[in-house]
C-alpha cells in the first residue's frame, strides 16, 4: 500500500552492500543508497519531453515530481502531509495544488494505495476512514470512493491525459527487471504487492487483505500501526514470516522490498534468501510514473483510453 514514513536509507546493511540493480538505462543504479533527488538537473536544456508528472499518493504524506523523457528528474520534490477525512474531490485538490508547484509535465502519472482498474478506485483502505489507519470506516467516505474515477478526475483537474495504478505496482515499474518472476512489496503505513513476468506489470492482486495468520491480514500483521504497536524485533520475525509465504507461493526470482519501513528490516536474520532481495529507495515511487506509459503493461490505461477508437 502506501510508501509510509521516509527514514533514511542506510548505505550498507550488516551483510554489506546490495547489488545494484538499473531501473532505467540512463538512470543511477538502485542499490540500498538512494540516488539523490533534492537539486534541479545543472543541464536543464538537455531534459526531453514528454514530461511526465508523477504522484505519489501515501497514507501519510502525497508526494510529487516531474520526469522527463529518459526519467531524469526535472525538479525538487514536492510534498506534504496526507489529511484525514480524505474524500476523493479533495485528494485532487490537494494534487492539483501540489502540480501548481511543479514545471509543466505533459502527461500525469499516480501510485495510489488500493486497489486500482484502469483508472478507477477499487478499494481505499486509508481513505475510507474517518481518521486515517486504524481509525473508524466512514460509510459515505466508503460509498464515494468506490469505482471512483482517479485518472479522468486528474485529468480534468490538471489538463493533462492521466494514468492511476496501485502504488506498489508504479513503484515496482521502477525497479524490476527483464527477465523472470519478480515480486516487488512496499512496508509502510500499509502493505502492498506488485508481481512481474520477464519485466511485464501483471493485474494487480490486493494480496495486503488476504488472511495471513492469527486471523489477521498481511496489512494488519505489518502495517506501520502494528510496528509501533510491537516494536521493530518482533516486526521483523513477521517480515520474514511474510518472505518465506511469497517465496512459497510464487517461487520467485528476485524481491524488491521498498517503502519507508525497508530499512528497517534486520537483514541478517532473512537466511539464504537475502541473496535474491534487494532493499529499493522510496523515491521508487516517483520514478515509476514515466513507466506507467509502458503499453507493454496489463490493465494501466484508463476506462477513457480504452473507450477511444
Amino acid at each position: 500500500m502506501s510508501a509510509g514514513p521516509d527514514p533514511a536509507v542506510p548505505a550498507d546493511g550488516p551483510t554489506g552492500p546490495t547489488p545494484a540493480r538499473t531501473t532505467f538505462a540512463n538512470l543511477q543504479p538502485v542499490t540500498e543508497t538512494a540516488p539523490s533527488t533534492s537539486s534541479t538537473p545543472s543541464h536543464i536544456s538537455t531534459l526531453e519531453h514528454p514530461y511526465t508528472l508523477s504522484f505519489d499518493i501515501g497514507g501519510t504524506g502525497l508526494k510529487a515530481n516531474v520526469l522527463d523523457a529518459q526519467g531524469a528528474l526535472v525538479a525538487d520534490r514536492v510534498r506534504v502531509p496526507t489529511t484525514y477525512p480524505m474524500p476523493p474531490k479533495h485528494l485532487v485538490e490537494r494534487l492539483k495544488e501540489l502540480s501548481k508547484k511543479l514545471p509543466e509535465a505533459d502527461r500525469v502519472s499516480a501510485g495510489f494505495p488500493g486497489m486500482v482498474r484502469r483508472g478507477k478506485i477499487l478499494s481505499a483502505p486509508h481513505f475510507i476512514t474517518k481518521k486515517g489507519p486504524g481509525s473508524d470506516v466512514d460509510l459515505k467516505l466508503e460509498e464515494a470512493w468506490s469505482h471512483f474515477h482517479l485518472a479522468h478526475e486528474l485529468k480534468k483537474a490538471i489538463g493533462k491525459p492521466a494514468r492511476v495504478a496501485n502504488d506498489a505496482d508504479v513503484q515496482g515499474l521502477a525497479v524490476a527487471g527483464t527477465t523472470g518472476f519478480e515480486v516487488v512489496i512496499t512496508l509502510g503505513t500499509g502493505f502492498g504487492t506488485a508481481f512481474f513476468m520477464d519485466g511485464r506489470l501483471l493485474p494487480h492482486f490486493e494480496f495486503s487483505h488476504i488472511e495471513f495468520r492469527k486471523g489477521e491480514s498481511f496489512n494488519e500483521q505489518i502495517g506501520e500501526l502494528t510496528r509501533k504497536k510491537i516494536g521493530d524485533k518482533r516486526w521483523n520475525k513477521r517480515v520474514q514470516r511474510m518472505i518465506a509465504y511469497l517465496d512459497a507461493m510464487t517461487f520467485f526470482d528476485h524481491l524488491y522490498i521498498g517503502g519507508g519501513n525497508a530499512p528497517r528490516i534486520n537483514r541478517r536474520d532473512l537466511g539464504d534468501v537475502l541473496e535474491r532481495i534487494t532493499v529499493v529507495p522510496n523515491t521508487a515511487g516517483i520514478l515509476g510514473g514515466i513507466k506507467l506509459w509502458d503499453e507493454s503493461h496489463v490493465g494501466v490505461r484508463s476506462v477513457d483510453e480504452t473507450a477511444a477508437p
